[in-house]
Formats: structure tokens, sequence, C-alpha cells
């Protein structure tokens, strides 16, 4: 069950989604304009946006058909901010319009700025994504 502050990882096919929770059902996620709740596929389509909204929507909307785990990966790495203060900063993006990159501004990353201060994004870093975008090289991290 997600606590307040958690990060909540959305497995959509060929990557990960990222939300953070804020309490009563609903997250704080960064989605290109034309993100759709349990898109698939055409959510890898939105990731060629310049542009992404910071949204609160409820978890089950966000997931849609989706699976979703709580995943607070970089808790022994990194110390996590109070829940409260990952809430007050989540919620004061709603509805805000930010720059959005797939290998260096994206949903991972925007959810680990959150809580940790840190903007990384280990699926571009590591992952799917490392040997199409070349991302691997290019991307470090930004400590915030």
């Amino acid at each position: 069950e997600p606590k307040p502050g958690d990060l909540i990882e959305i497995f959509r096919p060929f990557y990960s989604h990222w939300a953070i929770y804020v309490g009563d059902g609903y997250v704080v996620h960064l989605a290109p304009p034309s993100e759709l709740a349990g898109a698939g596929m055409t959510s890898i389509l939105s990731a060629l946006s310049e542009k992404a909204i910071v949204k609160k929507e409820l978890l089950c909307h966000v997931a849609g058909s989706d699976k979703y785990r709580v995943n607070n990966k970089h808790d022994d790495e990194y110390q996590p901010l109070p829940p409260s203060k990952i809430i007050q900063q989540a919620e004061e993006m709603v509805g805000q319009e930010v720059p959005y990159k797939l290998t260096s501004k994206n949903c991972e990353h925007f959810v680990n700025a959150l809580r940790y201060r840190v903007a990384r994004s280990d699926q571009v870093r590591d992952g799917p994504f490392a040997q199409l975008t070349g991302a691997r090289h290019e991307q470090e991290e930004n400590r915030l």
C-alpha cells in the first residue's frame, strides 16, 4: 500500500512510467500533453514531446490496466526528503508546463528530484533507452 511521498513505478510496455504518491489514491506525475492513462504504445510516441504537464490524478486512472508498485529504490543511496516536503513541492507544481526530454527531463527524473533532490533516470542510463539514445554516456546526475 503506497504511503505519501512514495515513488510509484507503473509498468508500461517497454518502459516504466513514474509518479509520486500524494495520498487519498492520488499521484502527481509528469506527462507529455498527449499522455493517456494506461496508454501503452501510444504513450511511447508522446515521449517525443518537448513539453510536459505536471498532473495530479488518481493512481488507478494513471496506471489503467498496467501493473504498478512502490519503488523507493534509492533510499539507501540518498536521504529522502520528509513526505510533507515531497508532497508540498509536488502539489505546487501541478498544472505547470515544464520542459521534457527523454534523456534528461523525463517522469523518472521528475519524481527522483522531488523525493531525493537528485534528478536521475536509471531506465535511461541503464535500461532499454540507453542503447537507443546513447544516454548512458551523456546523462549525468543532477543534484538539485
